[in-house]
């Protein structure tokens, strides 16, 4: 009888046990599915791809502080995009798919020539894809004459390249663009001449 009585208790502590437990296990669910929320809600969403109005091809040495960032000052003010690489990006950002990506949204392109802008691999590289892909081109000749925009060092990059920069400042000196001596010109004429030109071409644009 006693053995009997011991056996029924066990059985008994063991389903309290049991039910014990299932209690405690019972909201792990509940708890798994706010945890994945509040994750959720937590992870930042990815970086939304910013949208191009004009592209701004430079040389930074040459005219960052002058008149590529006096036109990209103005185009924000008309609440047009630009796009002008330190006014632009952020850190973080991939530079080449930066340059690229708003290459491939603008509308229209600014590529302001300066003396040494043939030195750089790319202004050339950003001139020929602008070209290649179709859009509108403004040139401005800031200080420099059309003739004189040759690709320089070209020993430095395979044939195939040379050849799409040339092209590329071909297109750029057979495009009716604005001269301008730094020296003497009117800087707010020439901002403002040109911003009417892109806000008049992307109208057009628009309206095709």
């Amino acid at each position: 009888m006693a053995l009997a009585s011991r056996a029924l208790a066990r059985r008994l502590t063991a389903r309290v046990v049991s039910c014990y437990r299932g209690r405690r296990q019972a909201p792990a669910a509940p708890i798994a599915a706010a945890a994945t929320a509040a994750v959720q809600r937590t992870v930042k969403p990815e970086k939304a791809r910013r949208l191009c109005d004009v592209f701004i091809n430079h040389r930074g040495a040459d005219t960052k502080r002058t008149v590529a960032g006096l036109l990209y000052d103005r185009l924000v003010q008309l609440n047009l995009r630009p796009f002008l690489d330190n006014r632009t990006m952020e850190p973080g950002d991939k530079l080449y798919d930066s340059i690229n990506n708003a290459i491939l949204d603008c509308k229209v392109g600014i590529a302001i020539f300066s003396p040494r802008y043939c030195e750089s691999f790319f202004c050339l590289h950003e001139l020929a894809m602008l070209v290649e892909a179709g859009k509108k081109l403004i040139p401005i000749f800031c200080d420099v004459k059309p003739s004189d925009l040759l690709v320089a060092d070209v020993q430095s990059h395979p044939p195939e390249k040379i050849e799409r920069f040339r092209n590329a400042l071909q297109e750029a000196k057979n495009t009716v663009g604005i001269t301008f001596d730094s020296q003497n010109g009117n800087w707010s004429e020439l901002v403002s001449r040109t911003t009417e030109i892109v806000a008049k071409s992307i109208k057009e644009g628009r309206g095709h």
